[in-house]
């Protein structure tokens, strides 16, 4: 890839954790550059991020995963990187396993998902969690017109197309299941890769109870309402 690899990591309030996945992704990418988006965090996230050898982009407040990524992938654009790497920055992704997402990309994906439920690893989400993973990997397969097993997963590299893309058109909130279903509308090759994933290293979810069952009837509607609007047209937006 002869404009390199960039990788992306959105962080808010993970100054415990952010650290160690930088230094994690530059051990398993040496050449990669590491850009940590930390999105309008209250402790010392961008501190820890430069101090493990990033690039930080830090936003005013605190704006959310949407708006947090498509401002990594606009860098991503206008630093003309080939490839975009996706690692949360709380260390529930595995370094180590970029590799394989980048093979994927390699051999004709347009966006590679690391998948927790493709055969490899023995993660264990909560109940609850697994339960809105089916329901919405449910949904986005019926209505893209095939199988997708882990929609939620944050974990993704995406080619240079797709950071065009992205550039100019993101999902605001809980953007994974709805980036999925955009590019697949577009004709974009979306690839799904076997990852292990592990126990997040420090913090807790934003995603509570209440704020699951929120999420998903406002991502289910935002899926179901995409579909109505045209498709976008592939690399060039609507």
């Amino acid at each position: 890839m002869s404009g390199g690899v960039v990788a992306l990591v959105p962080a808010w309030n993970e100054e415990g954790t952010v650290g160690r996945v930088v230094r994690e992704i530059r051990e398993a990418l040496p050449g990669a550059m590491v850009v940590v988006i930390d999105d309008g965090s209250e402790d010392d996230t961008a501190g820890a991020a430069r101090r493990a050898g990033a690039v930080v982009l830090r936003l005013p407040h605190n704006l959310g995963i949407g708006a947090a990524m498509q401002t990594g992938y606009r860098y991503a654009r206008e630093k003309g990187f080939d490839a975009a790497v996706q690692v949360d920055g709380d260390g529930q992704h595995i370094p180590a396993e970029i590799p394989r997402l980048l093979e994927a990309l390699e051999e004709g994906a347009d966006l590679a998902v690391g998948s927790r439920f493709h055969e490899r690893g023995d993660y264990r989400s909560p109940w609850a969690r697994r339960a809105g993973i089916l329901f919405f990997s449910l949904t986005v397969s019926l209505l893209a017109g095939r199988r997708f097993r882990d929609t939620t997963s944050g974990f993704r590299a995406a080619n240079r197309r797709v950071i065009e893309f992205f550039a100019r058109e993101y999902p605001s909130d809980y953007p994974e299941p709805e980036a999925i279903l955009i590019l697949s509308r577009a004709g974009y090759a979306v690839r799904e890769v076997p990852a292990r994933l592990r126990e997040r290293g420090g913090g807790s979810s934003s995603i509570t109870a209440v704020r699951g069952v929120y999420y998903m009837i406002k991502v289910f509607l935002a899926l179901v309402m995409g579909t109505l609007r045209r498709a976008p047209r592939k690399g060039g937006g609507e």
